[in-house]
């Protein structure tokens, strides 16, 4: 059965505490922190990208697939932040883990849940049997406006999956998607930041889409909450996560475990599926995990995967979520200035 035989992920080293942003904007840090829900966030440095970030978590999903580059068929990469408007980041990612020139590479772009669109669109590849491996890679450099509330959570970071029928730590059993026109969420052409719709991004956007997508994914299986053992929803805020979870009847045991939001921010396409490898990280043989991601405008991807034996022998053979998470350096509001490019001219 189709399922996931490599994950890797890639958090930038550099941090940014909420305290800090608020002391910038005049905002009392502790009300914010408390609100949000959110500690501190990663910052891509001045070198890194989407596309840096994409090929990082490339290699670490290669080294657990135990495969070679070579027999990867389709590249697919998931972003809101792609360093080219008109350029592929997926071809930039082939080209660095030494991908054959005969495969599919393309571009997704779905708010937050790009990087799940694409994990359905290689795994109907795996499939259909036009490919023998697929990578998909939700990868993001966010952006927030200075002093705007996204500024507060706007993170780097991403997670790579390679699909596959041989071998796979996890198996997907069931994928549901429900998607309307909700416009929370958008940038315009040129825009440098997003903008989004306050309050409304809440009941209308992101708890209807995720709701729906999670009981239509369980009901079209037959089964609830108490059928899971983990339960992993797109974090855009410590909050939502955690208000959908008990809304939909997940216990606090479900869901805490692939929360990371409120140490590394919302990695946008990367936030998810971030939730996920940290699930995977210390999940075992013979669990159940249910994965919602959400994306403004406005969609949700839910997958129901079951974790597999050989989790436990490629879980080692690249870096654990956790070990990026704990490796940071932090910086003042100045250099992350620098670092996000925030000063125009």
């Amino acid at each position: 059965m189709e399922g996931i035989v490599g994950y890797g992920v890639y958090i930038p080293r550099y941090r940014i505490k909420t305290e800090e942003i608020a002391r910038v904007w005049g905002n009392d840090g502790e009300s914010v922190k408390k609100g949000l829900m959110i500690g501190e966030k990663a910052v891509a440095g001045i070198d890194e990208d989407a596309a840096t970030i994409a090929v990082e978590a490339a290699r670490n999903a290669l080294s657990r697939a135990e495969i070679s580059a070579k027999e990867i068929g389709a590249i697919y990469v998931g972003s809101e932040s792609h360093p080219y408007t008109v350029k592929p980041t997926a071809t930039i990612v082939a080209e660095a883990v030494d991908a054959t020139p005969e495969l599919t590479a393309a571009d997704f772009e779905f708010a937050c849940k790009a990087g799940t669109a694409a994990m359905q669109a290689v795994l109907a590849l795996v499939k259909s049997g036009m490919v023998k491996y697929g990578l998909a890679i939700g990868s993001d450099t966010a952006q927030g406006a200075p002093g705007d509330p996204l500024e507060y959570t706007a993170a780097g970071g991403g997670a790579a999956y390679i699909i596959g029928k041989n071998n796979p730590l996890a198996t997907i059993e069931a994928t549901y998607s429900f998607t309307t026109d909700t416009p929370d969420f958008w940038r315009r052409e040129g825009q440098p930041y997003p903008r989004h719709g306050g309050r409304f991004t809440g009941l209308p956007a992101y708890f209807k889409h995720v709701s729906s997508a999670a009981k239509g994914l369980m009901d079209s299986l037959g089964k609830g909450p108490e059928d899971f053992d983990f339960a992993v929803f797109h974090q855009p805020n410590g909050k939502f996560p955690r208000v959908v979870a008990k809304k939909l009847g997940f216990e606090k045991e479900q869901f805490e475990a692939g929360i990371l939001v409120d140490r590394i921010g919302n990695t946008y396409s990367g936030s998810s599926i971030l939730g996920l490898a940290k699930v995977l990280d210390i999940a075992k043989p013979g669990q159940k995990i249910l994965l919602t991601s959400f994306g403004s405008g406005a969609g949700s991807d839910a997958f129901s995967l079951v974790v597999e034996d050989s989790i436990e022998e490629k879980r080692p053979l690249a870096p654990l979520v956790e070990d990026y998470i704990s490796d940071k350096v932090y910086i003042d509001y100045a250099i992350y200035v620098k670092l996000r490019k925030k000063i125009r001219v």
